[in-house]
């Protein structure tokens, strides 16, 4: 049985972790570096870092503040927010990174998928997809989730799957922050689609959620944000209910 992952995510806007509603109502929360060292010693199987506001400033991602984090774990690194091209991976990757995520610039050049994963592998590549049903739906979202792409979601999985794309985060903007679960009508329609691993972002409010999440689809992880940053839920608490539950995780 492969092991489920744990995957708290830092959500950075003007070098602060902040979280919000729906990609909306954004409220600081705390310091990244800070957040990160304590997540190293939680327990976390992996780290995301957002540049949240990147691609719709049109600006490059807050290189000290990720070194400062890299520097504070020992567990795999994630990070995303305006990488438009090669030389962006170069500079995320020599900063500390395990793993680059594109959203609104695969979206804009879907070659810079096919370009990274030819340089860097494919394990290195991973695609955000940001979605939301718009008429029944599921389309994909750039700029923050601003901007309807008319892309739909499943059709866009697959082409970056074959691109080169070695893991997808599927953040659902209908559920981010409602802590009401996590998307499992959308995961199950998703996640079938595509060969490689799935991680799955966006209403996670309570241990039950993620044995849902698992249950229910066939998505490789479990990505939250304010549950883990405000200590709603621990994440040695987390896994113990799951092993409990008969969820296979790293403890």
């Amino acid at each position: 049985m492969i092991t489920k992952r744990i995957i708290p995510c830092l959500d950075v806007r003007d070098g602060k972790v902040v979280k919000g509603r729906k990609f909306h109502s954004i409220k600081e929360v705390a310091d990244p570096v800070m957040m990160a060292s304590f997540y190293n010693e939680a327990g976390a199987d992996e780290l995301v870092f957002y540049d949240i506001t990147a691609s719709f400033e049109k600006r490059k991602l807050f290189n000290k503040i990720l070194r400062e984090v890299a520097s504070e774990i020992f567990i795999p690194l994630t990070v995303g927010g305006g990488i438009d091209s090669l030389e962006d991976f170069d500079t995320v990757l020599k900063c500390g990174a395990d793993k680059v995520s594109v959203n609104s610039g695969a979206i804009k050049n879907p070659g810079l998928i096919d370009a990274a994963a030819k340089k860097y592998g494919n394990q290195c590549v991973v695609l955000s997809m940001d979605v939301k049903r718009v008429d029944g739906k599921f389309m994909v979202f750039s700029m923050g989730g601003r901007e309807n792409t008319g892309k739909d979601a499943a059709s866009w999985a697959v082409e970056a799957v074959v691109r080169g794309a070695g893991e997808l985060v599927i953040n659902s903007i209908d559920t981010d922050g409602v802590k009401d679960g996590f998307d499992i009508e959308m995961l199950s329609a998703l996640a079938p689609k595509v060969s490689v691993p799935v991680v799955a972002s966006g209403g996670a409010g309570k241990m039950e959620d993620f044995a849902d999440l698992f249950e229910k689809t066939g998505v490789q992880a479990g990505l939250a944000a304010s549950i883990f940053h405000f200590r709603e839920v621990e994440i040695s608490d987390l896994k113990k209910y799951l092993n409990e539950k008969g969820v296979e995780v790293r403890v």
